[in-house]
């Protein structure tokens, strides 16, 4: 096993890692730019590294001064965590290439499912079913208009590399084909370097599931189930859980769904963990959507519902070491939910809200995990994505972990800054999330209804001015309880009639 492994990453997923590190008596080495000088991970890392200035092209994306980092310190191997340098091809073969372990796939197979429309191709070839759609990915689009001709419309526009939600556009006519194919070509030429486009046949409310797997280099592979990934904002995951309530109603779905992904994964020789995601329509077919070939941000509500630790298999795996259990061992057990806590405002359509945590009350009991990368006193910086932490829970139904987690969205408070829990705790009130009628557009759909007219506060003034009576200490924590639960009544009150319809 290695002795020192380097995370070259930050935030919550650097710390998650760290934490798994400690367990395994292997010494952690964080890598940090001048904003996070003060961050968590730095201050619970065995060792620590400076590898630039603020903006991540100069810090977290520079492959050679991570690596510099590496030899420096003495690490045997870097896991990537999610985001950043995770899922670039380029990274893997320059580790390969300095004798340091990746942890993580080899780069010829984040080459091959990295891409999608090679993905696709993989798919095709081991029998996956996937969504019609073009082949290869251009940056002219006669080609998706013939696609348009022969499959009509709507249809989806996808940038063939990288992944959440950028360049992606969805055209419901021939006249807006032009414009949304430009506008997703150039955003991701930004993005990710890289200005190609395909299309798609766009799937009327599909649900978003995904299977999460692991390959070993002793040729064994296993899934663990799938995780509901439905709820999205802007093509973005807000909240997941595990199981699927629609895979809970059918459980052949889940043995179906996880043959497939493990035939991609096969067929790719795919190491480590990935996730194979999928889009079902309302027949329940399931379609190949693309390969995540990393970590996934909504791993632990795997981790609560199986008991396995996917960050300690990582590494045990890319040490050489043999999965430690077959397919028929694994259970499931149980129901957790996720939600992705932002420093964004909801009431200014969930713009970044960086800046100073003045107080931080974070929520606990049974069944609640907390994965955070923040602390009071810390300032939240403007140059990265503005996600705390991941708030999970588990329970023994559904509905008990949905209950639990509105118990502990409310526990959740802080001050200085913006987060967005007051919106789930709206989101967990809808009938059609406690139903379980999922579907990727649910979210879109309840902040673009039209609003009704707001009540007239007397129901909320009454509850805020109990609450100030109640409290009779005058902490900075109290006063953040009571900001908290205005916000949070704000959604409730104002958003109920046009949220829950």
């Amino acid at each position: 096993m290695f002795r020192k492994v380097l995370i070259a990453n930050r935030g919550e997923i650097a710390v998650r890692i760290i934490r798994t590190l400690c367990e395994m008596n292997i010494a952690s080495v964080a890598v940090y730019s001048d904003a996070d000088r003060r961050s968590l991970h730095v201050r619970m890392a065995d060792e620590a590294a400076h590898i630039g200035p603020s903006a991540s092209s100069e810090s977290y994306l520079r492959i050679d001064r991570i690596l510099d980092a590496a030899r420096k310190h003495g690490a045997e191997a870097i896991h990537p965590g999610y985001g950043f340098l995770s899922e670039r091809a380029e990274f893997a073969a320059a580790c390969e290439a300095a004798g340091i372990a990746f942890i993580g796939p080899s780069s010829e197979a984040i080459r091959a499912m990295g891409s999608k429309t090679e993905a696709r191709r993989i798919a095709v070839a081991a029998g996956v079913p996937v969504v019609p759609g073009t082949a290869s990915g251009s940056k002219d689009p006669a080609g998706v208009r013939r696609f348009t001709e022969e499959h009509g419309y709507p249809v989806i526009l996808k940038a063939v590399a990288g992944g959440g939600g950028k360049g992606m556009r969805r055209v419901e006519r021939e006249g807006d084909l032009e414009a949304a194919f430009r506008d997703a070509s150039s955003e991701a030429e930004r993005a990710f370097g890289n200005g190609d486009v395909y299309i798609e046949k766009f799937i009327v409310d599909p649900r978003h599931i995904e299977i999460q797997i692991f390959g070993d280099s002793h040729g064994n592979y296993v899934h663990l189930g799938e995780r509901e990934c439905s709820l999205q904002r802007r093509h973005q995951k807000i909240l997941e859980e595990c199981p699927s309530p629609l895979v809970a109603a059918f459980p052949d779905l889940r043995e179906r769904m996880g043959t497939a992904a493990l035939k991609a994964a096969a067929a790719a020789g795919y190491l480590n963990a990935g996730t194979v995601e999928f889009l079902v329509d309302g027949e329940r077919n399931f379609y190949f959507l693309e390969m995540n070939t990393r970590l996934q941000v909504e791993h632990p509500v795997t981790e609560l519902v199986t008991g396995l630790d996917l960050v300690r298999l990582q590494l045990e795996i890319a040490a050489g070491l043999p999965l430690p259990f077959r397919q028929r061992d694994v259970e499931w057990r149980g129901a957790a939910v996720e939600c992705r806590i932002y420093a964004e405002d909801p009431d200014n359509q969930f713009f970044p809200s960086p800046g100073k945590i003045e107080t931080l009350e974070r929520p606990a009991g049974p069944g609640v995990r907390l994965d955070s990368g923040v602390y009071q006193g810390w300032t939240v910086p403007l140059e990265y994505d503005p996600l705390l932490a991941k708030l999970a829970v588990w329970a023994g139904s559904r509905e008990h972990a949905i209950a639990r987690m509105r118990r502990a969205l409310g526990e959740y408070i802080v001050s200085g800054i913006k987060i967005n829990t007051g919106f789930f705790q709206v989101l967990l009130e809808d009938p059609r999330v406690l139903a379980g009628a999922l579907h990727t557009g649910l979210v879109d759909e309840l902040l673009t209804a039209p609003k009704a007219p707001a009540p007239s506060g007397a129901v909320t003034a009454a509850a805020l001015a109990a609450a100030v009576h109640a409290i009779s200490r005058t902490d900075n924590a109290s006063k953040a309880a009571v900001a908290t639960f205005a916000q949070s009544s704000r959604w409730r009150d104002e958003g109920r009639e046009s949220l829950l319809r």
